[in-house]
């Protein structure tokens, strides 16, 4: 299981109160502007009434008595299990974030999506920044995912279907056509599949429109990062240094 640390020792980061206990808290702004104003919050002895007070990651902040601070940022990869959303919220399913220990969870999103039947590789983080290059369409992050197919195709129908994704494809309801992908045939019903875009259930589409259908779709790598062997599914793991430094 994954471990909440502290901002190391000697690192500080200057930002507004009212930012800070949001972020240290798991309250909203809304929330903690009215606990501010009443006199709940103390910096270093001083009660502080001013939400915009310049606060630095370094000093002892108190919040009704309790001292707060900010964790490390969090990283993961999680291997997504089929029937989970790829969102923070849903009325009907589970998320991705139920899949957290409560201490992980504040601000957590998930650095892209797959779809609810979908499996394998997912990155969650509360790093707007971090999140945005994993998933900004100009960085052309390649995406690497396992296909089975519903009906077996030919050699030929292979190879053709190689040649139309290497050139792009027009999806239904598109006017442009994909990016160059790179088609990896395994048998005639397992295909891997390398794609630098992330349109709406793109995979599937792109199989629909050579007349099949995706029956399982599992994805295996974002980028350099590889889904760990050894997670089972709904379980993950924190990046390394090194891992989260590849974006």
């Amino acid at each position: 299981m994954a471990k909440v640390n502290k901002l190391a020792p000697g690192v500080a980061e200057t930002m507004r109160l009212d930012r800070f206990l949001a972020l240290a808290s798991g309250l909203s702004r809304a929330q903690v502007r009215p606990l501010i104003k009443r006199g709940a919050v103390q910096v270093d002895g001083q009660r502080i009434r001013d939400l915009a007070f310049k606060v630095s990651t370094d000093q002892l902040v108190l919040l009704s008595d309790n001292p707060v601070s900010l964790r490390a940022p969090v990283y993961l990869m999680l291997n997504k299990p089929a029937g989970v959303v790829s969102a923070t919220e849903d009325a009907e399913h589970q998320t991705l974030i139920d899949l957290l220990p409560d201490a992980l969870r504040a601000g957590v999103h998930p650095a892209g999506r797959l779809d609810l039947d979908a499996t394998g590789l997912v990155l969650l983080t509360d790093d707007g920044q971090w999140s945005h290059r994993v998933t900004s369409p100009k960085r052309l992050c390649s995406k690497r995912y396992r296909v089975e197919l519903a009906d077996p195709l030919s050699v030929a129908a292979c190879e053709a279907a190689r040649e139309q994704f290497a050139q792009g494809i027009m999806l239904r309801g598109e006017t442009k056509l994909t990016l160059p992908a790179e088609l990896i045939v395994d048998s005639p019903t397992q295909m891997q599949i390398l794609v630098t875009e992330g349109r709406y259930h793109q995979v599937k589409r792109m199989f629909a429109a050579i007349g099949n259908k995706v029956v399982r779709l599992h994805r295996e790598q974002i980028g350099a990062l590889v889904l760990d062997a050894d997670l089972e599914p709904g379980q993950f793991r924190p990046l390394s240094a090194a891992e989260i430094a590849q974006f």
